[in-house]
């Protein structure tokens, strides 16, 4: 029988992991051809508003293969009930038997893309943050600035949501953390008073636009996993000295370099992946001048990694 292993369970595994490391091999295989990630699966809803993802694959030469359904509703706030929900499957790859049912009700989903963004911000951050900028003050916005302590040395935080209440909450529970969380009156201010700025709504139009944006400041977007969704104005990405994606192929049909790819702005053959930039520092930030941009739209190898960490941990 596949062991079930329950969100409970689930955090208590991640006290004992490093997903920062997990998940930043898994972007070197991934770039480097080492993985099988099909196309993402997904249904787009417009009344209420959600969207469900399918994202799957393997590692060559692992012992698993994981299938991830995951969903965001993102008006649940307004019937008290979390925006996420979901749960992984991790299959032996010798058997095809179902070993596991990670019960995570989103939360590893949360939890790889933060930790995906504390890869980014590893290798394209400028030396100096002087402040961090959160525009999104759900979950994501939350546990970015969580993994992010691990790699980026600033506790000052500017915060934006569109919605008041959820930024008053993000304030007084990120403070009780060691934060100094400043509410910042719009997208734009966060981008005046940060230089190192996570997008993390599920916004449909531009958040942030290019006249907004320092030079020197690095950018990590990860809330446009679907083909409508765009936080930020295309310009941004074509005035940006490096662009970084998960998944160059994923890139061509969703997020923010999709959004400027259609709009003209871009060419795929400029962006690098996140996984060539570990292997090669050097294709990442050159100069504390240089503007960044990565651009997260969420790998099947990142669930790959999250799953079977946790499953292997379970079993101790």
């Amino acid at each position: 029988m596949p062991k079930i292993i329950n969100l409970g369970e689930i955090l208590k595994s991640l006290k004992e992991l490093d997903p920062i490391k997990a998940i930043e091999d898994g972007f070197v295989a991934y770039s480097q051809g080492k993985t099988v990630v099909p196309p993402v699966g997904e249904l787009i809803f417009d009344d209420p508003p959600g969207d469900m993802h399918i994202k799957y694959g393997y590692i060559k030469g692992d012992d698993y293969y994981v299938v991830k359904i995951a969903s965001g509703f993102y008006e649940n706030y307004r019937l008290g009930l979390p925006n996420f929900d979901g749960l992984m499957l991790l299959f032996s790859q010798k058997t095809g038997q179902l070993l596991a049912i990670l019960l995570d009700e989103g939360y590893l989903t949360n939890i790889r893309t933060a930790a995906a963004g504390a890869v980014a911000a590893k290798y394209l951050a400028p030396s100096s943050v002087k402040a961090i900028g959160i525009i999104g003050a759900g979950t994501q916005g939350k546990v970015q600035l969580e993994y992010l302590r691990g790699v980026i040395n600033s506790q000052e935080v500017y915060v934006w949501d569109i919605n008041p209440q959820a930024v008053s909450d993000y304030q007084e529970e990120m403070n009780n953390k060691g934060y100094r969380v400043h509410q910042a009156s719009s997208p734009s201010e966060v981008a005046a008073k940060a230089n190192l700025i996570v997008t993390a709504t599920p916004a449909k139009e531009p958040l942030l636009r290019a006249d907004d944006i320092q030079p020197g400041t690095h950018i990590t977007a990860v809330g446009a996993d679907t083909p409508e969704k765009q936080e930020l104005e295309a310009q941004i990405l074509k005035m940006a000295d490096v662009v970084v994606v998960d998944s160059r192929s994923q890139a061509q049909n969703r997020g923010e370099v999709y959004q400027a790819l259609k709009a003209g702005l871009l060419s795929l053959d400029k962006t690098r992946e996140l996984g060539e930039v570990i292997l090669n520092p050097s294709l990442g930030r050159a100069a504390d001048s240089q503007l960044t941009v990565a651009d997260l739209t969420g790998v099947a190898v990142q669930d790959i990694q999250i799953a079977k960490a946790v499953y292997e941990n379970y079993l101790k």
